[in-house]
């Protein structure tokens, strides 16, 4: 089973790369972040040509996730429970026959200290709960997503520089490691535990192509599925060429 990740930052900007790299790839499951349209204009049919069945939760101009499938989906949820956040199509959570898999945005934060950065702070600790009330660790789960937080000074290329922003602010960090604490392992870091590995790039300043990148683009599986993880990389080559999203998809191959 292959698994992926993606932030495509629109996917009217993104459908036609999009759909051809679902072509080479044929990825199993896709979590989508950042689609950016509304239900009613979500490429539903094109996705179905291509063989994926769609759940999404859209929202206009900002925010949207989506999961797509070859897999039958055998229940969806949209948000948090309570509706609590209602108003930010940040969470969508599939039921498949064997598994449950989360597709989430974490809020960016705007700047350490900030109101928006206090709502992010929050939203993480309302997904544990999440976890928490809905789910068991032994039992297999993926959480996918673009978490803006990058866990480690490992996964950034210049963590002096990048240590007071809230991409890798200590309070991020920490509130990301109490959300994997409850039973999730970082499937990247099961198959390269040391390697430099980035999943997002500034589209300004060269940061692309000086590499000065971030990995804050993960999938996070419980224990069943860990053990069962042998392969976990980036597609670097979809942040080259015309009209790029500044993340890269994010893979995980599972036996």
């Amino acid at each position: 089973m292959k698994v992926a990740t993606w932030n495509v930052n629109s996917i009217r900007a993104r459908s036609e790369r999009l759909l051809a790299w679902l072509s080479k790839e044929r990825p199993d499951v896709v979590c989508l972040q950042e689609i950016k349209v509304t239900d009613d204009i979500f490429p539903y049919d094109l996705l179905r040509e291509a063989g994926y069945t769609s759940a999404v939760y859209g929202q206009k101009t900002y925010n949207g996730v989506a999961i797509l499938s070859t897999r039958e989906m055998v229940d969806v949820r949209y948000g948090f429970s309570g509706g609590w956040d209602g108003e930010s199509a940040r969470l969508i959570d599939v039921e498949f026959e064997d598994l449950h898999v989360l597709s989430v945005y974490v809020p960016n934060g705007d700047t350490v200290g900030s109101e928006k950065h206090a709502y992010k702070l929050d939203w993480i600790e309302r997904l544990g709960l999440y976890l928490e009330h809905n789910f068991d660790p032994a039992t297999p789960l993926l959480v996918c997503g673009d978490f803006n937080v990058a866990p480690e000074e490992i996964d950034v290329a210049r963590p002096d520089v990048w240590r007071n922003t809230v991409l890798f602010d200590e309070q991020s960090r920490q509130a990301l490691a109490r959300l994997v604490s409850w039973g999730l392992q970082d499937t990247m870091r099961l198959i390269h535990p040391e390697d430099r590995i980035y999943s997002w790039w500034d589209y300004r300043a060269l940061a692309f192509p000086k590499n000065d990148g971030l990995r804050i683009d993960q999938i996070w599986a419980t224990a069943p599925l860990a053990a069962r993880c042998v392969d976990a990389y980036v597609d670097r080559e979809e942040r080259k060429g015309a009209k790029p999203s500044d993340h890269a998809p994010v893979i995980a191959v599972f036996e």
